[in-house]
Order: structure tokens, then C-alpha cells, then sequence
């Protein structure tokens, strides 16, 4: 008899969690989520209007000498005044020379894969607009091989690609054109989007407030 009446007991018992967990669980299966969206192919605006080439002066790697500068027979832009050549190149294009505190601290480094340093120089229009120049000797000439109007984010130096770094219309990142040398010109890369950094704060940094590693969220 005790036996039975353990069992019955443990009869009644068993179910008794398999019904509250049915209670607790979601219902399983599919679910309606209403009318998808219709999925059409992009409609061209305009399909029949298509812009004219770009004309020579606004192609960034476009190669001119630099008139009024020395021959060079070292072939290194080591040997001349970077001063000079930036005035000569933009008088040249019928600009006013730049004011000296307007030209930034120039900088030789070789991008044209010759072992002998290029000059890399940048000139402030005004608060927000530079020109980026960059001149290199080619068969003893001084030559513009780089010539941008930009709004300089930044400009880096990376495993010979030159990075220009520039606004966008969000805050939190700036646009990377990369910029190398192809064995006859300077020519566009690639383009990337990437973090915006300041002097201040180089490098991405995770916010005050986000939780530790291993930290509960």
C-alpha cells in the first residue's frame, strides 16, 4: 500500500513543473510580422545626362614642372628652398605667392620610390582650406607631382602611401584618400572612412562611462 500511494503521489507531482514552464514559454512556430517591403531596383534619375571628362587642371596627380626653379642634378628636393618652390608654383597658376605664416613646416620624405626625398608642402587659404602640394625632381626638373585644394583633417605618411584626411558631414568620422606612387604618377589608392582624431585624442579611446572588460552590462 505505501508503495502505491508513492507513486500515485509522484504521478500527481510530475506534471505540475512541465505545466508552469508551458505557461512561461513563448509560443513557438512563426509569427506574422505583416506585409514585407516590396523590394525594386534603383530608379536612375537623369540615365540619359552623363558628366563631361575631367579637364587636365583637375586631375590631383596631374605632373607640370615648376617654372623659374634650377635644375637639380642631385635629383633630390633636399637641394632646394622649399619656400621658393611652393612661390614659384602657385605664382605660376596666377595666385598671389602665400604669406609666409600661411605655409606649413615642410617636409621631405620619398614617395616616388627613387630612395631620394620628395617635398611635401601645404599652404593655409584661410581657417579651414589648404592647398596640399607635393614636388619631386624628375630628370633633374622640379616637378609638381600632387596638387589638392582640401579641408585638411590630416595628412600621414604610411608605407609610402600618403593618407589626406578630410571632413565629413558626420563629426565622428573623416573620409582617407590614399594617395601612392605608381611608377609614372601619384594616383588615387584608396578611399576609406576612418575614426576623426585630433592632436589631443590620436586615437580612438572608448567612452567614459562604457563598462570594463568582463564587466556586467
Amino acid at each position: 500500500m505505501r508503495r502505491r500511494t508513492l507513486t500515485a503521489v509522484a504521478l500527481t507531482v510530475v506534471p505540475l513543473p512541465l505545466a508552469l514552464a508551458a505557461g512561461c514559454a513563448p509560443v513557438a512556430g512563426l509569427h506574422d510580422d505583416g506585409r514585407a517591403r516590396d523590394v525594386k531596383a534603383p530608379l536612375a534619375l537623369w540615365a540619359d545626362r552623363t558628366p563631361a571628362p575631367r579637364v587636365r587642371d583637375e586631375d590631383p596627380g596631374d605632373q607640370r614642372a615648376v617654372p623659374g626653379i634650377a635644375r637639380v642634378p642631385s635629383g633630390s628636393m633636399k637641394d632646394t628652398d622649399p619656400a621658393a618652390v611652393v612661390r614659384a608654383d602657385i605664382a605660376s597658376d596666377g595666385d598671389r605667392p602665400p604669406a609666409p605664416g600661411a605655409v606649413r613646416s615642410p617636409v621631405l620624405h620619398d614617395l616616388t620610390d627613387d630612395g631620394k626625398p620628395d617635398l611635401i608642402s601645404a599652404v593655409d587659404l584661410d581657417a579651414r582650406t589648404s592647398l596640399l602640394r607635393v614636388y619631386s625632381v624628375r630628370d633633374q626638373v622640379v616637378t609638381r607631382v600632387l596638387a589638392m585644394r582640401a579641408v585638411l583633417a590630416g595628412v600621414e605618411l604610411a608605407a609610402g602611401h600618403l593618407a589626406v584626411r578630410e571632413p565629413t558631414k558626420d563629426p565622428r568620422y573623416v573620409s582617407v584618400t590614399d594617395y601612392v606612387w605608381d611608377g609614372r604618377r601619384m594616383g588615387l589608392w584608396d578611399l576609406t572612412l576612418d575614426e576623426y582624431r585630433t592632436p589631443q585624442n590620436p586615437l580612438p579611446t572608448a567612452p567614459s562611462n562604457a563598462p570594463s572588460p568582463g564587466a556586467p552590462a
